[in-house]
């Protein structure tokens, strides 16, 4: 099963502001232990909402957005993705992620669960995709 443990974006982040090297260390040291563990599959930060852009689809129609973004508390800062055996597991790992805007400071992350090729019924469509490799095959 994977999941994808979200950081939420802040006023900073969306400024962005740099952690400092303390919340540096305790993210390296988090995700540390995910890799000895063998469950990270990837990991990273996000830059602001405002180098980058959204696609709005009406129909046939698209109409490109650039950011910034309204709502900081809507958007992503970051993010750690894990493969885990349970639900279980997964609330384990993601109740030891480090605030992720330092100690003593306001913060969110979110976790969701991924779907698996396995969890729709066969199709054409899904072979396709289980030969690019694009998703998790168990």
């Amino acid at each position: 099963m994977r999941f994808m443990i979200i950081v939420k974006a802040t006023r900073d982040t969306e400024a962005g502001v740099q952690p400092e090297e303390k919340l540096f260390s305790a993210m390296a040291d988090y995700h540390e232990e995910l890799m000895k563990a063998g469950v990270l599959l990837d990991a990273s930060g996000l830059q602001p909402s405002s180098k980058g852009w959204r696609i709005k689809y009406s129909g046939d129609e698209q109409t490109v957005i650039d950011g910034p973004f309204a709502e900081a508390k809507e958007l992503i800062a970051g993010y750690t993705l894990i493969e885990v055996k349970s639900r279980e597991e997964a609330l384990e790992w993601a109740r030891r992620f480090p605030n992720p805007m330092g100690e003593d400071a306001e913060a969110e992350i979110e976790i969701r669960q991924l779907y698996e090729l396995e969890d729709f019924g066969p199709s054409e469509a899904l072979t396709r995709f289980r030969q690019l490799g694009l998703a998790s095959q168990q």
